[in-house]
């Protein structure tokens, strides 16, 4: 828990989200009580600093320092939230590698982490929907991660509350997953009623999400996935179940609307045969393309780059009628919202594998990268 000092403070107020009124400190955690003998306000405020894991050198060897830093600025758009749980996702031991250095240099050191479940602790004056004490969940904006500490701070456009039905380790697996689901699906894809759609890795982080999401879209869903897994993604909703240990869904599936691809660049090339002409393959895992480039303001090295690492897929799914296109996702709080209304009306649930500690933090990261995990995995943090 973040330090806590006592400050004799006669005639002063704590400054919470804009307003300095005492049930907003009690509401954020910040107590502030009334010496009755001395008649002066004795108020309980946090020191600036907080605990985190923190990447200090990128490498696939380094492993994060447990120490810590400044609490996070709060700007005026910006949610404060008090870390409960936070996702681990293979994205930050990717990061850590320095695999995403040319799209997302970020300087060292810096702390990982790109989903989060709290509460409100402090409100920017400008921030209009959320308020100290309400239970939220989020994906933090590139450029903006860091939920594996104690606070981190949001914006407030990618912010959402709390799917009601969840724990907080619960709603903290669902943000980078689910709103890449519903971009690949919903917002890219176009998903419609009777179509169909094949989700690769139905048991993983993402899959698990998807598969249930296409399902509630009145779509039909192929998947792969291991022997052991068959049961799981069956009960999310799949219809065809390809078991890769066994077969090659390449010889399975023919004729599909959409192909949101997770696996590698054999998989991509096989994924484009079993499309329809006219369909469409979604890749969350590269190779990244020139549309993806422009979109992040890239510069013209990196735009150039994107375009001759796709070349290929471009070409292949050209010449088989279909397209290709790379999705990687972005933080929306409206997206999570609705997603929070699916899981309360009981058509998504979250998939947890395990939950660690916070202090079992690089554990947890390098059980995620085992790729064994069923769902997600999570970090309790509080």
């Amino acid at each position: 828990m973040t330090a806590t000092k006592y400050v004799d403070a006669p005639n002063r107020r704590v400054d919470v989200g804009g307003t300095s009124h005492e049930t907003q400190l009690a509401a954020s955690g910040l107590v502030s009580f009334r010496d009755r003998s001395r008649t002066r306000a004795i108020a309980v405020v946090r020191e600036n600093i907080m605990k985190a894991f923190i990447l200090d050198r990128y490498g696939s060897k380094s492993t994060l320092r447990a120490g810590e830093m400044a609490d996070p600025q709060v700007r005026e758009d910006d949610v404060l939230v008090q870390v409960h749980a936070a996702g681990v996702n293979l994205l930050d031991s990717k990061i850590r590698n320095g695999e995403f250095k040319m799209i997302l240099p970020y300087r060292v050191p810096f702390v990982l982490g790109h989903d989060v479940a709290g509460i409100v602790v402090r409100v920017g004056a400008h921030v209009k929907h959320f308020k100290p004490g309400d239970e939220v969940y989020a994906r933090p904006a590139d450029h903006r991660i860091g939920t594996f500490a104690e606070l981190v701070a949001l914006q407030e456009k990618d912010v959402a509350l709390k799917p009601k039905k969840l724990t907080m380790e619960e709603a903290a697996s669902i943000p980078l997953v689910g709103l890449t689901a519903w971009q690949a699906l919903v917002e890219r894809g176009q998903l419609k009623q009777g179509q169909k759609v094949f989700i690769q890795a139905g048991s993983g982080g993402v899959g698990t999400v998807a598969i249930q999401l296409a399902k509630h879209l009145g779509a039909t869903v192929a998947t792969t996935t291991s022997t052991a897994n068959i049961d799981l993604v069956r009960s999310l909703g799949a219809d065809v179940i390809v078991d890769y240990k066994k077969d090659d869904f390449a010889t399975k599936l023919s004729d599909y609307d959409l192909v949101l691809h997770s696996q590698d660049g054999k998989a991509l090339d096989k994924s484009l045969h079993v499309l329809r002409a006219g369909g469409r393959l979604i890749s969350i895992s590269g190779p990244p393309d020139p549309d993806f480039a422009e979109e992040i303001g890239a510069p013209w090295f990196v735009k150039l780059f994107t375009r001759m690492l796709s070349l290929g897929a471009r070409r292949k799914a050209k010449s088989l009628n279909t397209t290709f296109s790379f999705l990687f996702m972005k933080a929306n709080g409206d997206q999570l919202g609705q997603l929070a209304a699916l899981i309360d009306a009981g058509h998504v649930r979250p998939v947890v594998d395990k939950v660690f500690p916070f202090q079992s933090t690089n554990e947890a990261l390098a059980y995620v990268e085992t790729g064994r995990a069923k769902g997600k995995v999570v970090i309790r943090v509080r």
